[in-house]
């Protein structure tokens, strides 16, 4: 009997809000808006600060170092591709400018997990246009 081929990872669809996200993801930067009227950080991307209102901002580079602020370890795969992953841990990250972002814990048993557990990005190449924003303990 023949084995069956790997089912694939879904992987994201950037779109015209999320674009830029993903091609400084691409270049191993993790960069979010900031507000250029009141200097808040945002994610997920959109264009208007929800602080201010300003419609007037740029992307920045954050320093890719945060903590652990929630997190849930995920026991059964939603998806097919993901089977062979479970247990494995969905976090929070509050990065050091402010921002949260959820991603995936690496280097880590989900057991191991604790809160404020200092964290930094690492990213993980899935096609040749996108690159994924994991984290690991520092």
């Amino acid at each position: 009997m023949s084995e069956r081929p790997a089912i694939p990872k879904p992987i994201p669809k950037p779109d015209e809000l999320n674009a830029e996200f993903y091609e400084h993801c691409a270049k191993e930067k993790l960069c979010f808006q900031r507000c250029n009227a009141c200097r808040t950080w945002r994610h997920l991307p959109r264009s208007m600060c929800a602080k201010c209102g300003s419609t007037d901002w740029e992307w920045e580079e954050s320093s890719g170092r945060g903590r652990i602020f929630s997190w849930t370890v995920t026991h059964q795969a939603l998806h097919p591709a993901f089977a062979g992953d479970v247990p494995f841990a969905v976090v929070v990250v509050e990065l050091e400018e402010g921002v949260r972002i959820v991603s995936g814990l690496r280097n880590l048993p989900p057991g191991e997990i604790t809160l404020d557990l200092p964290v930094e990005v690492e990213f993980e190449r899935v096609s040749e246009q996108i690159a994924l924003p994991y984290f690991h303990p520092r």
